[in-house]
C-alpha cells in the first residue's frame, strides 16, 4: 500500500516521495501495519472550485481522500493528482510550501490525521 508523502528539504524546497506501508501482522485474511501515533481527527469539506496559492502544511499529517480529487504540486514542480481512496503523508510545515487546487470541479471530502 502507497503513501504519497510531501516533505520540505533542508533549503526549503518540497518534494514528493511514496513511502510504502509495513506489514507487520496477518490476521483472519488481513495483513495489518503496526499502530501509528495519531491526535484526533478532522473532517473536511471543500468546494469544488478552489485553487490555494502557495502555503506549506499547518502540521504534519495524513490525509486520506475521501471522493473528489486535488493536484497537489510541490516546489520543485512536480505535481500529483490524488483521487478517492488515496492517502497523503504531509510534512511541509515549513519553506514553500505547496499548492492545491482542485480536480474534476466536484466538492472534496477527506478526513485529517494529525500525528503531532
Amino acid at each position: 500500500m502507497r503513501i504519497h508523502n510531501i516533505y520540505v528539504d533542508g533549503t526549503g524546497e518540497t518534494h514528493w516521495r511514496d513511502i510504502e506501508v509495513q506489514w507487520v501482522e496477518d490476521r483472519n485474511s488481513s495483513r495489518l501495519s503496526a499502530r501509528l501515533p495519531a491526535n484526533g481527527i478532522i473532517f473536511r469539506e471543500t468546494a469544488g472550485d478552489y485553487d490555494l496559492s502557495w502555503h506549506p502544511a499547518p502540521r504534519r499529517q495524513y490525509i486520506i481522500n475521501l471522493d473528489g480529487g486535488v493536484k497537489i504540486t510541490a516546489s520543485d514542480g512536480e505535481a500529483r493528482e490524488i483521487g478517492a481512496g488515496e492517502v497523503i503523508l504531509v510534512e511541509d510545515i515549513s519553506g514553500k510550501g505547496h499548492l492545491s487546487k482542485s480536480i474534476g470541479g466536484t466538492m472534496r471530502h477527506s478526513i485529517f490525521v494529525p500525528i503531532e
